[in-house]
Order: structure tokens, then sequence, then C-alpha cells
């Protein structure tokens, strides 16, 4: 299988520079996996699609600004650090000028405000920090750090929440799970009051997620490992969906990946604080969900990868290729799609 299979054409006044101004007006496009069918509606709409029996899953990861400018001390050259993963004082961190920093060297960030030690080297780019500060660490970070947003968008982003979805809590993703973006208070009130059941888990987003396949052979690209975390209340009510034969629609690919990672582990759901590098991509047996609710990926990506195997390559490339005829817009401040797996709309057998 071949990653250049998973590309198209994309004009780039396609790709979203700024989110709409309302997140629920953007565009929907249906996918019936069992009917071969598309249609195309806005996301407001999304509330028609879910049916009482439903659960929907999301995941309310917080971006950190995780983005930060220093200076390498003794030599003053200039290093920029992105915070992947972070357990209390150690970070560890892509380097955009990763050969000048070994271990031992420090990178001064605001003055000195915060200062971050090298203490292991690791492959592509990637450096282990032990951070240096005073008072608390998420205050540091709000003063020095930015929002860490795609280099696919060039224009900047006037209100940092509008890269956080309304039910975002836990800190510590580097990029946003940007299948929620298009909910608004509102629509989860609605949605809540038709009796649809919303559950939330935890990955904190990283290279996992968002590092380009460069292999032509999807088989040898190397996934990174990502954080999650899931209640003992979030598995024992999914698995309750399950023994009931109730849908499980998923909001985004990082919360398919937790849960098809749990299933494929353990043949349930588990409470657990753990760590996935799960690699789903055509040929993968989709256990955990009935349907996906996610954004248009980049060509190529292990994204648009693990939403062919939700459906078919042939028929995701097919409904990209009329978003791009409809003017849809593209990523992280794009528009939605909504595959729906449920036969016939109706429960499906429990396991």
């Amino acid at each position: 299988m071949k990653t250049s299979d998973f590309g198209y054409d994309l004009p780039s006044e396609l790709i979203a520079q700024v989110p709409l101004e309302n997140r629920v007006e953007s565009k929907l496009m249906v996918l019936n996996k069992e009917a071969k069918t598309i249609t195309h509606h806005h996301f407001f709409e999304i509330i028609e699609y879910l049916n009482k029996e439903d659960v929907l899953v999301m995941n309310n990861t917080r971006v950190i600004p995780a983005r930060l400018f220093g200076i390498k001390e003794n030599t003053g050259a200039h290093v920029e650090l992105l915070i992947l993963k972070t357990n209390s004082n150690i970070v560890e961190c892509l380097v955009g000028n990763a050969k000048v920093v070994k271990v031992d060297t420090i990178v001064s960030f605001g003055d000195g405000q915060l200062k971050a030690k090298c203490i292991k080297v690791k492959d592509e780019g990637i450096r282990l920090f032990e951070l240096i500060y005073e008072g608390i660490l998420m205050e540091r970070l709000e003063e020095l750090g930015q929002t860490p947003l795609p280099p696919y968008i060039h224009e900047k982003l006037l209100d940092k929440e509008r890269y956080q979805t309304v039910y975002a809590k836990v800190n510590g993703s580097s990029a946003a799970p940007t299948a929620g973006l298009h909910f608004n208070d509102v629509l989860l009130s609605r949605i809540k009051e038709k009796g649809i059941e919303i559950i939330e888990i935890t990955l904190h987003v990283g290279l996992g997620t968002f590092r380009p396949v460069k292999v032509e052979d999807v088989t040898n690209h190397h996934m990174h490992v990502e954080e999650y975390f899931v209640s003992e209340e979030a598995a024992n009510r999914l698995n309750l969906a399950k023994v009931n034969g109730k849908n499980i629609i998923s909001v985004g690919t990082t919360t398919t990946r937790v849960l098809e990672t749990q299933m494929k582990r353990y043949n349930r759901f588990v409470s657990e604080h753990s760590e996935t590098d799960i690699f789903i991509y055509p040929g993968f047996e989709y256990r955990a969900i009935d349907g996906l609710i996610t954004n248009f990926h980049l060509p190529e990506s292990t994204l648009i990868m693990l939403v062919s195997a939700f459906c078919t390559k042939e028929f995701i490339i097919e409904a990209y290729h009329l978003a791009v005829d409809n003017r849809y817009r593209f990523f992280s401040f794009g528009d939605s799609m909504f595959i729906d797996g449920r036969k016939n709309g109706k429960k499906k057998e429990s396991f």
C-alpha cells in the first residue's frame, strides 16, 4: 500500500486560514457507508443524524501554549521548542534547531523566567528537557508560549479560544482535536436534550497525530506514542453502551484512536492512563466505533488513512474530490464530514 494512493489535488485557497464566526455554520458532508451516498448540509444539522440510542464520544484535551522561542545560553543561538508531552517538570519537545541542542544544553526563555536543560537526545529532532522555573508551569507557558497553530495556517489567530473545543478541560495537547471545533454549547445542549449520551475521554495530541508520512510504503511509517486517559465512569458507560447494542459515534480521529486501541488490547473499554501508537490504515478492523465525525485532512496523512480504513479509500477520495468541487474549506479550521457506519441507522448487535 503506497502513501501516494492517499493523495489528492487541493487548491491552496481552500485551506481555511481562520475559523468561521459561528462554529456550527461550517459545511457538513454526510457519507453513508452502507448506501455509498454523499449529501451536503451544515454542521448544526448533525443533530438530525444522531439517534436517541447513539453515544457521542469526545476528546476533552486542551491545547497548551506549547510553542516556545528561546536563546541557547553561552552561544545566543535561537532555538524553537514545541512541547509534545509533559510530566511534571520533564517535557519532551520537538526542537526546531535540533543540531545545536545536546545533552546539558540550556535554553532560556523570557530573560530566564523559564529555562530548559536538555537531559536526553532522541531521534527525529526530539529532545527531553528538565524545566527550571519559579511558580506554576502553566502560568509561565501562558506568559511566554504561543498557541502552536499548524504550519499551513498563515493568518494570526485573534482569539486563542477558537483553537479550543468548547468542552476542552485537560491541559496537555500541542494541537487541537479539530473535529470538535464545530460544536458550540447550544448545539451540545440540544444533543443532550434529544437523549443522546455524551462521553468524554482524553488524548493529548502530539506527533502521533500530525507527523507526516515520509515513506512510500505505508506499513513502514513509524507512529509516535500519545498519552491518553479513560476514566472509570467513561469505561463503564462505554461498555454498557456496547452491551445494550448502542451505536458509538466518535468525534475525531484522536477519540477514535483511543477507542480502537482499547478494543484491540482488551476487547472492551477499561479505565487507564496509558499511551497509544496505533496506526490505522485500510485493512484495519474497526471494532469500537459505528460512526465518525471528522474534518478534511491533509493528502497522504495518517488521518486520511484512518478515515479511509473506516470507509474505503475509493469512497473517501471520491468525497474529497467532491469537497474540492463544492468549495469546502479544508484542514483545522475547515468544514466537517460525518461518516455514518450504522446499519440503516439502527442499533447494532451487542458484543
